[in-house]
């Protein structure tokens, strides 16, 4: 159980896809894939398959494209290309849920 809903699921999803392309994949960890805790940011790690050549740049400008989309939430966003793999990304892949 993820705490988001299906609108928000379909925002995020429709503007990674609008951003990095149709090889990508969407995945919400930390406190929204726990059905026990209250409130949080969404945290998102977008993985694609292309090398995406300045990373926090396009993390923040997605979050900064959801934020206008959803409302002031506070949005955390990794990208996970392939290329210089930080282990976040093993965990995020073992306990984070996909978009």
């Amino acid at each position: 159980m993820i705490r988001l809903s299906d609108e928000y699921i379909s925002v995020i999803v429709c503007a990674a896809h609008q951003q990095f392309g149709d090889d990508v994949q969407v995945w919400l960890f930390g406190s929204r894939v726990d059905e026990t805790r209250r409130g949080g940011d969404i945290d998102l790690m977008i993985e694609v398959k292309h090398r995406v050549a300045n990373k926090p740049h396009a993390a923040s400008e997605f979050a900064a494209s959801l934020q206008y989309q959803l409302g002031d939430q506070k949005i955390d966003v990794i990208i996970d290309d392939g290329y210089e793999r930080q282990p976040i990304h093993a965990v995020v892949r073992q306990e984070g849920r996909r978009l």
